[in-house]
């Protein structure tokens, strides 16, 4: 072989390792554990600083207040970017999952389908945390433009959210206590949430190099 032809393998073993190693980075990021200590926000945002610059952006966006955007991610998904409904069974055998919910915000199929048809498709990702604050923002300010529930109004929001607004408009939830008591989690989240915030919101202003106040306020 001779030195040249050596020098071109050993160029492409060299690339293929960096490949490998830059695909096993890509992989522990998307691996990446919900944090700890979700009932508080501020130790939300702490361990994961841009989730704040994505709420605050879909806040100005559609008007929904952060402390409610949170607080839907934390009890659709527990702020795990890969969660699903658990699959259903007949003894053994699978019998596939009961919904087609699925990311950080737990967005369906149709609902999905509409949003990225309004809002665009490209990179778009329910498993990507910027554009599931994106997509609560937009379902609920519908809700709110629709059927006439305030922004702030975390347990209705949820209720129309869970159940479509066709759902909430028919009262399909009056008769499923399970809902009404996942709302009302919901909403007493939005709560703690709204007053955590109120302590340490300015933390998480101006933190990045590329902001600069007063812009980022």
């Amino acid at each position: 072989m001779s030195d040249t032809s050596r020098g071109d393998s050993a160029g492409l073993r060299h690339a293929a390792g960096m490949l490998v190693a830059c695909l096993a980075l890509l992989a522990a990021g998307c691996a990446s554990r919900p944090p700890t200590g979700q009932g508080n926000v501020c130790s939300v945002f702490e361990q994961e600083p841009e989730w704040y610059d994505y709420a605050r952006a879909s806040e100005r966006t559609w008007g929904i207040p952060v402390p409610v955007l949170m607080a839907f991610v934390r009890h659709e998904s527990s702020y795990r970017r890969d969660a699903r409904p658990a699959r259903e069974w007949f003894w053994f055998i699978p019998l596939g999952r009961p919904s087609t919910a699925q990311g950080y915000a737990q967005a369906q199929d149709p609902a999905w389908g509409d949003y990225t048809e309004e809002r665009g498709s490209l990179f778009r990702s329910r498993s990507d945390m910027e554009d599931a604050l994106d997509f609560i923002g937009w379902y609920n300010d519908k809700t709110h433009r629709q059927l006439g529930v305030r922004r702030d109004d975390a347990y209705r929001l949820y209720l129309a959210y869970h159940e479509g607004r066709g759902g909430y408009r028919r009262g399909t939830w009056k008769e499923k206590p399970a809902v009404q008591a996942t709302a009302r989690r919901v909403s007493d989240t939005a709560g703690r949430y709204r007053a955590q915030l109120a302590r340490c919101e300015s933390r998480f202003r101006c933190d990045s190099w590329y902001q600069i106040w007063p812009f980022c306020s």
